[in-house]
């Protein structure tokens, strides 16, 4: 066996792997000799048939196995041990290699084309973007704290439609007449009373009770926008729509907010001990800045990602690279579309590949089974509801076991796997910029990231790169 190499570019090679008869004679001869032994053959004995009939009937497939083998094991052997960074995978060049004749065993030589991955230079102190931090106004705080207040409230059917009440039944369109409509809308609908705009027919829908109706006009209540969305029409009629609708009441909701106090600063967050308002709004306000964190933490590893791919720089053997992706399993890929395609789809995601293999050398940012692990645990004890009498020692193994057993599939955790592959990514991009920490309103945020959403918009895909989404 020998194996040796051409350097064909400075990212081109081909790899020349010699297999020797000598090589793969014993193997076969051992296997040709069991093939025997368990054969049945018309006109022999088990086990008696001639050894040249056995030959004949089994050598060529036992030879074509053996060799390619040894070949596919000394291949990435070579490569291995040469500590050569591939692209993709070998190509066999078949031009010089031909095609091996196995029924006559004799000395094989293969040829394989390989690209290696390009260096790439990444210059950190070129990449100027900030680290943005939304600010938390005090009524952000306050409008939280009332969603609360209803989340942990008292619900409530009550018979009588209240002014705060979300109410729900049927709406059928009325014509000219009166009467419903042939051929008119006809939806369920429901609704906050809070959402509906004219006072008068605010007023009345309040004192009603279930299986009673009204009769109001819709677009006046409710405007194009509500119409479109819960009539299911398109946007030019949802603004024609004039028509009364008779609204058959089925029931309404109530929820009766939560005081602000000591039971339900236990509720939200039943790790801290909360005595007072003023440190219950402080918690809240930390939670709403983890929130907008999270979202700050994506425009910012998607503009430092960007610019990664806009200054890539490295020289790519494109051509072995289209052959590589053609020689996969994919019979509606053909040359002309991947050409087509090779600019916006192709290339963006070669390139991630290649910037994903040279962060990896400054710190793995690939999540491991451990870190996946870790994470499922976690999310396990938050919402674990124990028995009383299980020691802390047996609720940490069985939390364990069930961590294990998830984590061992990565279909059902290939979110979690996006998730810290983004937080990786994250934390590195952080620690090599050192960006620079800009404080912003939420209204300035919306405006940055609607920005870099129409630049996303405007670049080529990025297909089969992992989820950035944190």
């Amino acid at each position: 066996m020998n194996v040796t190499r051409e350097n064909l570019s400075d990212l081109e090679l081909c790899i020349k792997v010699e297999v020797a008869a000598a090589d793969y004679a014993e193997n076969v001869s051992k296997q040709l000799k069991r093939y025997r032994q368990q054969a049945t053959v018309p006109g022999f004995r088990k086990g008696m048939a001639p050894m040249g009939m056995i030959e004949r009937l089994y050598k060529p497939t036992l030879v074509a196995e053996e060799v390619n083998n040894l070949l596919s094991q000394n291949l990435y052997k070579y490569i291995d041990d040469e500590k050569l960074e591939i692209l993709g995978s070998p190509l066999a060049d078949e031009a010089k290699t031909g095609t091996p004749d196995f029924a006559h065993a004799a000395d094989y030589t293969f040829y394989f084309d390989v690209a290696l991955m390009p260096e790439v230079k990444i210059e950190w102190e070129k990449i100027d973007t900030k680290l943005l931090q939304i600010k938390v106004p005090a009524k952000e705080v306050d409008s939280q704290i009332e969603d609360i207040t209803k989340r942990y409230g008292k619900f409530e059917t009550p018979e009588v439609i209240g002014e705060t009440d979300h109410v729900y039944g049927k709406a059928v369109e009325l014509g000219k007449d009166g009467k419903e409509k042939d051929g008119g809308v006809s939806v369920f609908l429901s609704f906050d009373l809070a959402e509906v705009k004219d006072a008068d027919i605010k007023q009345s829908l309040i004192g009603k009770k279930n299986d009673e109706k009204v009769v109001f006009n819709a677009f006046k209540a409710f405007g194009s926008a509500f119409i479109e969305k819960n009539f299911r029409l398109e946007a030019a009629a949802a603004k024609k729509f004039k028509s009364d609708i008779e609204f058959s009441i089925s029931g309404c909701s109530r929820i009766t907010p939560h005081e602000v106090n000591e039971e339900l600063f236990a509720q939200v967050f039943p790790d801290e001990d909360i005595k007072d308002e003023a440190k219950f709004r402080k918690a809240v306000s930390k939670e709403i800045e983890k929130a907008n964190d999270e979202q700050c933490k994506i425009l910012f590893v998607n503009q430092v990602r960007r610019h990664l791919l806009d200054n890539f720089g490295a020289t790519l053997p494109e051509a072995f690279m289209k052959r590589w992706i053609l020689s996969r399993d994919d019979k509606d890929l053909t040359a002309e579309k991947l050409d087509a395609e090779w600019e916006s789809k192709y290339l963006p995601a070669l390139k991630w590949e290649i910037l994903d293999a040279n962060l990896n050398k400054i710190k793995s940012i690939e999540p491991s089974h451990n870190d996946i692990v870790d994470y499922v645990k976690d999310i396990l004890k938050r919402n674990d509801r124990s028995e009383s009498d299980e020691t802390p020692e047996a609720k940490e193994e069985r939390i364990e076991k069930a961590a294990q057993s998830i984590a061992s599939d990565r279909n059902n955790v290939s979110q979690i796997v996006d998730r810290l592959y983004a937080e990786k990514t994250f934390e590195l991009f952080k620690e090599q910029i050192k960006p620079e920490v800009e404080k912003v309103t939420s209204k300035e945020f919306a405006e940055r990231a609607k920005a870099d959403a129409e630049k996303k918009a405007d670049a080529p895909a990025e297909e089969g790169q992992q989820a950035l989404e944190l």
